[in-house]
């Protein structure tokens, strides 16, 4: 695993769960490798009444009825359609989900205004198809196809900037269950690629995309929704940042203390922008960033690595202000005359009156906006 940029989830934690799966004993629909309620402790973590010999981390931090829901979605082999702004995890727990059940969550098709229905069908190769004509061993397969084929979850990424053409010939897949070959001879089995059970989909969209590509009445209907909110609550956000912070420090072997002073003023900042955003009037007083759970891991992210690699090795309040600028500051001028009103209107204000680490990021923000204006 060391030797992989990212790894996905089914290896990066295969001993758990193959812990997990050895010590299994509930039922399992379809083909999965776990069961239900193995699937939402590899998820959400084991606590003390559950039993085990061994603890298991928390790996997607949210409402629990937002994974059950999910869980008992796809044991019921409906498709399942994530949907919320951005950073808010959607991707994160459809990958868990795949890798908890099918072992594998690795199928994707990305949506984007050029993915065709090859992409979500399959494909022929030429050189093959010249030398031997069509075939099933010509043809190539999508990764749809493959989950349907090993009766395993295929997942769909972004599924409204697809075109509605894409989106009709996913209405044939989650309703039929199979998917025709004209290219072949009929009469046989060859031309029809029939779907194992355990298949399903899981699809994630952003809320903000509302009108790139509606779904129609017709694919919505085959697909049960799951909304993820944008994380509000301080404790559990303060526990996602803190994990993936630590996370990487251990990827790139850093040893960096975040000090939880400076945790806070991250997550107050956000806090504040996103008072500031629902206050305003209209988009050109908002941030054009979603002001996330992801986003703001990538501002620490950043502040870490830049101390580690060109500062002190020690995370300030000045690179942290200087971090979440350079960040958040998207569009100019619009971003940088709202971050610079919220530094003159709330943080100078509060620098005064509480100090500790205040000050510091104050003056960071502002060398941060006057090197960027």
């Amino acid at each position: 695993m060391s030797d992989l940029l990212r790894a996905p989830a089914e290896i990066k934690y295969a001993e758990e769960l193959d812990w997990l799966e050895s010590v299994d004993d509930g039922p399992k629909p379809f083909s999965w490798r776990l069961s239900p309620r193995m699937v939402r402790l590899f998820i959400l973590g084991s606590e003390r009444s559950d039993g085990l010999d061994r603890e298991i981390s928390q790996k997607w931090f949210g409402d629990r009825s937002f994974v059950e829901r999910s869980i008992v979605t796809l044991a019921s082999d409906r498709g399942l359609l994530l949907i919320g702004d951005p950073g808010t995890g959607k991707s994160w727990l459809a990958e868990l989900l795949s890798a908890a059940i099918s072992r594998n969550s690795t199928l994707v098709v990305q949506g984007t205004a050029g993915t065709t229905e090859d992409h979500i069908k399959y494909s022929w190769n030429v050189s093959m198809v010249i030398a031997k004509g069509q075939s099933r061993e010509s043809m190539i397969p999508s990764p749809i196809m493959t989950a349907m084929e090993a009766g395993s979850i295929g997942r769909f990424e972004e599924l409204t900037r697809s075109t509605s053409d894409v989106q009709d010939a996913l209405i044939s897949i989650l309703s039929e269950k199979y998917i025709s070959v004209p290219e072949l001879e009929s009469g046989g089995s060859d031309n029809i690629v029939f779907a194992k059970p355990g298949f399903s989909i899981i699809a994630t969209a952003n809320s903000r995309d509302r009108g790139v590509n509606d779904l129609s009445s017709a694919l919505k209907r085959r697909f049960n929704f799951v909304r993820i909110p944008v994380m509000t609550n301080r404790k559990s956000e303060a526990e996602i940042v803190r994990f993936r912070t630590e996370e990487l420090l251990r990827r790139h072997s850093i040893e960096l203390e975040v000090p939880p002073t400076l945790l806070d003023v991250l997550l107050q900042s956000f806090a504040d922008l996103r008072a500031s955003a629902a206050a305003a009037g209209s988009d050109d007083e908002k941030l054009e960033s979603a002001l996330s759970t992801a986003e703001q891991i990538g501002v620490l992210e950043d502040a870490v690595l830049h101390s580690n690699f060109f500062g002190e090795r020690t995370l300030t309040a000045r690179s942290l202000a200087s971090s979440l600028v350079g960040s958040l500051a998207r569009r100019e001028p619009e971003d940088l005359a709202i971050l610079n009103k919220y530094l003159h209107g709330v943080v100078e204000p509060r620098s005064k009156e509480q100090g500790g680490s205040w000050p510091e990021f104050l003056e960071g923000g502002r060398d941060a906006i006057a090197t960027l204006s």
